[in-house]
């Protein structure tokens, strides 16, 4: 499912919507968008590393907040640029944990045209909800 900027919401940051027909779908394309913001073409991203996550968290909204700002950090900290391959969102009690399989490759500039530094996801206005028709649904501002 598509991701839409959201040119309207924000005068100084980016902001998008993200819709899935699962919650874990919505998350992938959520992280795609994120990507899309930090590189101008997601579809140049190779394979070349894998890596795995695992987080935890009381809200779906901060589960989808910590995983958008661990993709983030690998691009800062490691200078990777990584895509969702595999994706779990499960609720235990009232904990959601979240597990998944990235994959993607160290920023080349001969290949990868870097887009706008983003900083954060923030909390103005997130939200994951899923709408009565079945289907899921994000709102992300990110600093930039």
């Amino acid at each position: 499912m598509p991701f839409r900027y959201l040119d309207e919401m924000t005068t100084a940051d980016v902001a998008f919507e993200a819709l899935g027909a699962s919650v874990e779908e919505v998350f992938s394309v959520a992280a795609d968008a994120t990507e899309g913001v930090m590189t101008q073409d997601i579809s140049a991203i190779r394979a070349n590393e894998e890596t795995v996550i695992a987080l935890t968290n009381n809200g779906l909204d901060l589960l989808l907040l910590d995983f958008l700002n661990e993709l983030i950090f690998l691009k800062d900290a490691r200078g990777l640029l990584l895509r969702v391959t595999t994706i779990s969102i499960e609720k235990d009690a009232c904990v959601f944990n979240l597990k998944a399989t990235l994959a993607g490759e160290r920023i080349d500039a001969s290949k990868h045209v870097l887009g706008i530094d983003v900083k954060a996801v923030t909390l103005h206005a997130l939200s994951v909800t899923k709408t009565d028709d079945g289907t899921w649904k994000a709102t992300v501002v990110l600093d930039v």
